[in-house]
């Protein structure tokens, strides 16, 4: 089934309407509708954004965003872990709760 089939078939499961009903408001004959929902024509994307509408959806385009790579990040987590360890570190004894009033060490 195609990502428009099966888009048109949840737009109009959700707003509780038949095929009947949609293609009515929609304009169009229920006959293409159903093929529309059965991936058996492909609607274009006026077809596709008039019939989502006629659900009370709104169809939007929007850019598609870059995904960083999980490889990449994990790189840079490796670097910084590593940085860490090189750090030098000094030890201070034991932590325990702050003394209020108490200044310098």
């Amino acid at each position: 089934m195609s990502v428009a089939a099966e888009l048109l078939a949840e737009a109009r499961r959700r707003a509780g309407i038949s095929q009947a009903e949609l293609a009515r408001r929609a304009g169009i004959p229920r006959s293409v509708l159903n093929a529309y929902e059965r991936g058996r024509r492909q609607p274009g994307a006026e077809a596709l954004a008039q019939l989502l509408a006629a659900a009370g959806y709104e169809l939007r385009l929007a850019p598609k965003v870059r995904r960083v790579e999980d490889e990449y990040l994990g790189r840079i987590l490796s670097d910084a872990i590593g940085l860490a360890e090189t750090l030098p570190t000094r030890r201070r004894g034991e932590l325990g709760p702050p003394l209020f009033g108490r200044t310098g060490t």
